[in-house]
């Protein structure tokens, strides 16, 4: 299986997952930030777990990137204030919207109208924030520097 299809593949799992959860519903989501569901929570904290788990292992492995080639890595760094203003926008942005990136997709496959409006405010932040700053932070790192992944 090709790495593309194998891509596509995962991305209709983690779209599936994410629908099965109810984690493309507002009201969801709502009720998770008004803690009165844990179970969102609990899905969320699990996965942290298995993909922080499982990047580690790679790394031990010297595991490398499929499409780049690159070996899997990341760096870390002190919180800057860059940080903390674009965690706060992402806050807000999923309390005001009821979703983030993820659940958006797994929105827009089911048809609901929501997710497009979120989709489309999610790329004016990104064409905004590009706008600000100039150029993309890939671009702004030093080459000898792995590629950060969140965890």
């Amino acid at each position: 299986m090709n790495v593309k299809l194998a891509g596509i593949f995962a991305g209709m799992g983690f779209g599936f997952l994410l629908s099965w959860s109810r984690l493309s519903d507002p009201t969801v989501i709502r009720n998770m930030l008004l803690l009165r569901e844990a179970h969102v929570f609990l899905i969320m904290g699990s996965a942290i777990v298995v993909a922080a788990a499982g990047l580690r292992l790679l790394r031990i492995a010297a595991s490398r990137a499929f499409v780049t080639g690159e070996p899997i890595g990341w760096s870390v760094q002190r919180p800057e204030l860059r940080h903390v203003i674009g965690s706060v926008i992402f806050g807000a942005g999923w309390s005001v919207a009821g979703t983030c990136p993820g659940p958006v997709a797994a929105m827009i496959g089911e048809g609901t109208l929501g997710g497009l409006t979120v989709a489309a405010g999610l790329l004016a932040g990104v064409a905004l924030q590009q706008t600000i700053v100039g150029t993309p932070a890939i671009e702004r790192q030093p080459a000898t520097a792995p590629h950060p992944v969140g965890l």
